[in-house]
């Protein structure tokens, strides 16, 4: 559903705001949440309904009358189960959450049966060499390599179709007429498939020089990225952000091997064992608007760190939004073992 994080009232908010929540959306429930965007509680307009006619007043707090315990999609399912749950439920409306119950979508039946055209170019980074994975890369470019029963390329491709966006231009290089005779113009799946051929390695957004200017922004992404992300809300609220860039991001957790030593010139104030730090990292998915097209300098080796950073010394609005659900960066060997292994669960 569109704009759903209008669904999302307080836990001191009244009967009358989750009435205008409900009308605002359109879709038929306001969640109540905790400023973390926990979910509190589900309230259908029928549950509404039945606390008005049973004596509540507009100005109560509308958590009384709110179902704690309402049956939830999880961020990490597909499309097929979700549409699957609402099936099993004859549910109206499902809320969405991650891993800590965080809201992070509401989907209705009508988002299965219509999903808007996306105009919007999308351009997939696909000309890397992927030297990290070594022998598997040694005749096959990465985003070829097969995960589960299908190219990683594929898989991206597919995601982005499923959520309406039909104009693709793939940015290739190395070993470039494997993924060209794959995909061809893209008609076959009733797509425009364009490719940005790269004569030498131009970094990972140096190619977004040899497309036509775009008059919107353009979703990039990198070839190797395996995710459940929802393309459509991204482009929306970059675009009711008036951000010129938006760069998705993940936390990233690595632990320190050691116990780490606090102090204080020479004097020892606590031993940290095996802390564990937290980064946000880029999920190397981002959305451009047109003015920041306009930066990347033509046919030349540019890098996205060095975009950004150039946008930020333009003082251009560059935000932030946090990737939710599935996501696997395939740099490694050990990364293309465990996508393998959890494909099946995660994608059709």
């Amino acid at each position: 559903m569109r704009q759903w994080e209008k669904a999302l009232i307080g836990p001191e908010a009244t009967f009358r705001d989750a009435l205008v929540s409900i009308d605002t959306t359109g879709g038929g429930m306001a969640l109540v949440v905790d400023p973390d965007r926990r979910l509190l509680g589900a309230l259908s307009d029928g549950d509404l309904r039945r606390a008005l006619i049973s004596g509540a007043g507009l100005e109560d707090h509308a958590i009384g009358a709110a179902n704690t315990s309402p049956v939830c999609g999880d961020s990490s399912q597909d499309r097929a189960a979700i549409l699957a749950l609402i099936r099993a439920h004859s549910l109206r409306q499902l809320p969405i959450l991650d891993a800590e119950r965080r809201v992070i979508g509401l989907v209705t039946g009508a988002d299965f049966l219509d999903i808007p055209i996306r105009t919007n170019p999308v351009v997939i980074m696909a000309g890397g060499k992927g030297e990290r994975l070594a022998e598997l890369t040694r005749n096959t470019p990465k985003p070829m390599l097969k995960v589960g029963s299908r190219p990683i390329l594929d898989t991206i491709v597919n995601n982005f179709a499923g959520q309406g966006f039909r104009d693709f231009w793939l940015a290739v290089n190395y070993r470039a007429d494997q993924i060209e005779h794959h995909f061809a113009d893209g008609s076959a799946l009733g797509l425009s498939i364009r490719y940005l051929r790269e004569e030498k390695a131009l970094g990972t957004c140096g190619a977004l020089s040899l497309m036509p200017s775009p008059c919107e922004p353009v979703v990039v992404t990198n070839g190797d990225v395996l995710a459940k992300a929802d393309y459509s809300h991204l482009l929306d609220s970059h675009l009711q952000s008036d951000a010129h860039a938006t760069v998705v991001v993940r936390d990233y957790q690595m632990q320190v091997p050691f116990g780490v030593v606090n102090a204080e010139g020479a004097q020892v104030t606590r031993i940290d064992e095996k802390p564990t730090q937290t980064y946000t990292i880029s999920a190397g998915v981002y959305v451009l608007s047109p003015e920041a097209l306009e930066i990347v300098p033509h046919n030349s080796f540019y890098d996205m760190p060095t975009l950004i950073a150039d946008m930020i010394a333009k003082r251009m609005k560059v935000r932030l939004q946090r990737a939710e659900g599935y996501w696997m960066d395939i740099g490694r060997k050990s990364d293309y073992d465990r996508a393998n292994a959890e494909f099946g669960n995660t994608f059709q």
